[in-house]
């Protein structure tokens, strides 16, 4: 055979080996643990290549467009602290503009874990810069919303995240999350960057941009959303202690033997109704049944949800006065997360007896919801978290440990009441429930 073919039949067998290794390279990475939807598909140099998954870990609805900031925030860093439920050895996060009214520009983004709970700084070695398609600038249109490239960092569970976003350009009204009950920072200039945190002089209650965080962990095998209103989103308790009643959920899924490795995704608006929706487009306080498919369905990970929703159509006007129409609403949404697969457990609505809007015929409401709650014919299964937390000798009030002082709204030992009557087994399982 002639050297030349030699040569020639050698390479062409090289080539082969080089397609068949990348192929299986490839075909090793992807999968369950796929960089996922809106990611190009491509595989970045910052995605994890062990074995294990991406699972939503913190997570906060867009409720409105803040007052007073047709400008944005022009000029200023936005340095967002939020509280993880599970760590991991890579983030991403997602960011909205929803309520823009015109582009977001964002030049720089950064991710760091805090060096302490609750403050700007950054601890050593964890600042990263963000991607978003590879570059380091992202324009989010009016309405839109993105998805990070994945950063390698080693999360511990339980972490303070510094989520930093920096637009030079005015940008119309601001996403916000209103009620966050965690300080947060703002600083002029650029100082996504900075890791000292001494230019965040300015202190906010308000995520900004901000609705999501993502790790890729090989410990969490999902996440439970739990969609509700000012009693899920936590308006009552203590500021910057984590003590929600997803927070003390999530402290019971890390902690407690035999519990499913789930991150906590709190969904909650404060005045959030099951039917009904704020003013403006888009609406400000979006109803359960117009943002379930946002805020629940499409996070990542979600394998249950929790649906504490119910009370403010009954409280707020127009009052609701047929307990058939909030129960026609909530079984919607257990039929919308049956269709994916999804288990629902639905909680019953707590006594409000004290609160100024209360009356025996709007009670008489809540207690009609309840009983079709209790009956198996609306969730999965049930959480009571009116039997929990009610005062014995006067069930129509909440035990005076649990009111936080208006008689609706639970204290912080109420809210670790309502994450202890949670059977954990009813997180897992299919769904069950006859419509």
């Amino acid at each position: 055979m002639p050297r030349r073919t030699v040569f020639a039949l050698m390479a062409a067998l090289a080539a082969v080996a080089v397609l068949v290794a990348t192929a299986i390279f490839v075909g090793t990475g992807r999968g369950e643990g796929d960089l996922g939807a809106g990611s190009r598909g491509h595989r970045g140099p910052a995605t994890p290549a062990s074995a294990g998954g991406w699972v939503g870990s913190w997570s906060a609805s867009p409720a409105a467009a803040e007052p007073d900031t047709t400008d944005g925030y022009a000029g200023m860093s936005i340095r967002n602290v939020v509280h993880l439920s599970v760590g991991g050895s890579s983030a991403r996060i997602h960011l909205s503009n929803l309520y823009g009214s015109r582009p977001l520009d964002i030049t720089h983004a950064s991710l760091a874990v805090a060096a302490a709970p609750g403050t700007p700084g950054a601890a050593a070695g964890t600042m990263r810069r963000l991607t978003f398609d590879d570059g380091t600038a992202v324009t989010i249109p009016a309405g839109q919303a993105v998805m990070s490239d994945p950063v390698r960092l080693n999360i511990p569970d339980a972490a303070d995240l510094l989520v930093t976003t920096y637009s030079p350009t005015p940008s119309g009204s601001v996403t916000y999350h209103p009620h966050a009950r965690q300080t947060s920072y703002l600083a002029h200039g650029n100082r996504a960057a900075d890791t000292m945190g001494a230019a965040y002089t300015e202190q906010s209650p308000y995520w900004r941009y901000l609705t999501a965080v993502d790790v890729w962990s090989k410990d969490a095998t999902g996440a439970v959303a739990v969609l509700g209103d000012s009693i899920t989103d936590g308006i009552s308790s203590t500021a910057g202690t984590n003590r929600r009643w997803p927070d003390f959920l999530a402290r019971r899924l890390r902690e407690e033997p035999g519990a499913p490795r789930y991150g906590v995704l709190n969904q909650g608006i404060s005045g959030n109704r099951v039917l009904s929706s704020g003013r403006n487009f888009p609406p400000d306080n979006p109803s359960a049944l117009g943002r379930f498919d946002r805020d629940v369905l499409s996070r990542t990970g979600v394998k249950v949800v929790i649906i504490e929703l119910g009370v403010n159509d009954i409280l707020r006007n127009p009052h609701v006065t047929d307990p058939d129409e909030i129960v026609s609403g909530l079984r919607t949404l257990t039929r919308q997360a049956h269709a994916r697969g999804l288990r629902v457990i639905g909680a019953t609505l707590m006594p409000f007896e004290g609160h100024r809007g209360f009356t025996p015929e709007l009670n008489a409401v809540r207690e009609g919801v309840n009983a079709q709650i209790r009956s198996g014919k609306v969730f999965d299964s049930v959480v009571d978290f009116d039997a929990a937390l009610r005062d014995p000798a006067h069930p129509l009030r909440l035990l005076p440990a649990y009111d936080s002082g208006d008689h609706l709204h639970p204290s912080d030992e109420g809210y670790a009441a309502m994450a202890r009557s949670l059977n954990l087994r009813q997180l897992q399982g299919v769904p069950t429930a006859a419509l």
